[in-house]
């Protein structure tokens, strides 16, 4: 290759890893947004499952590049990252997923859990477990994200309370609830800039 990988387009990266004709078909299907093409619920290609599994295996790379970073730094001194993992974890599901991210008292990641899986329109969280996992996992504060099927980033009046009873169930152990995001599509809504929390 006579340029840098970092000086390629993305139909260029992506034609590498399928071919250019597909690259080209699969991009302009995608508007031209690779964060849309990561998205799981895109249309299937014709791809060969060789190719399909390389696509999933560098957004893999990706996601867990992201959580890495989160360990070893403030996740409130690289915001971007936090949603891009998040996106990148959520994006895509046909059910709606709970996600805890358990920060340390430097708010670096300690562990990112799935912790409910739901339905298309509704998961059940139950306080009290995620007041165990967080003592279990000796977090200072949590971040809170689920996904919305519909592709809808607007929390529900439900999700509203399920977050001021999760925070109040954390304050009597110490822990603070930094953010929850509700994660559509591409989109990303959070409580803590809409003054939710």
């Amino acid at each position: 290759m006579s340029q840098t990988v970092e000086a390629m387009s993305d139909a260029d990266l992506l034609g590498i890893m399928v071919g250019t004709k597909a690259a080209s078909r699969m991009l302009q299907d995608a508007g031209g947004s690779l964060a849309t093409l990561l998205n799981e619920s895109m249309p299937s290609y014709d791809l060969q499952p060789k190719v399909r599994t390389k696509l999933q295996v560098a957004k893999e790379l990706v996601r867990r590049s992201l959580l890495e970073t989160m360990r070893h730094r403030d996740v409130l001194s690289s915001p971007a990252s936090v949603r891009d993992y998040l996106r990148m974890t959520l994006t895509g599901r046909d059910y709606e997923v709970f996600v805890v991210l358990f920060l340390d008292a430097q708010n670096r990641v300690i562990e990112s859990e799935e912790m409910f899986r739901g339905t298309l329109t509704q998961t059940s969280v139950y306080p009290r477990e995620v007041v165990k996992r967080s003592l279990f996992n000796n977090a200072a504060a949590v971040i809170f994200a689920h996904n919305h099927p519909s592709g809808v980033a607007e929390p529900s009046h439900a999700d509203e309370l399920l977050t001021q009873s999760l925070k109040q169930a954390l304050a009597l152990v110490d822990v603070k609830v930094l953010d929850h995001f509700v994660i559509a599509g591409t989109g990303l809504m959070s409580f803590a800039e809409h003054g939710l929390l």
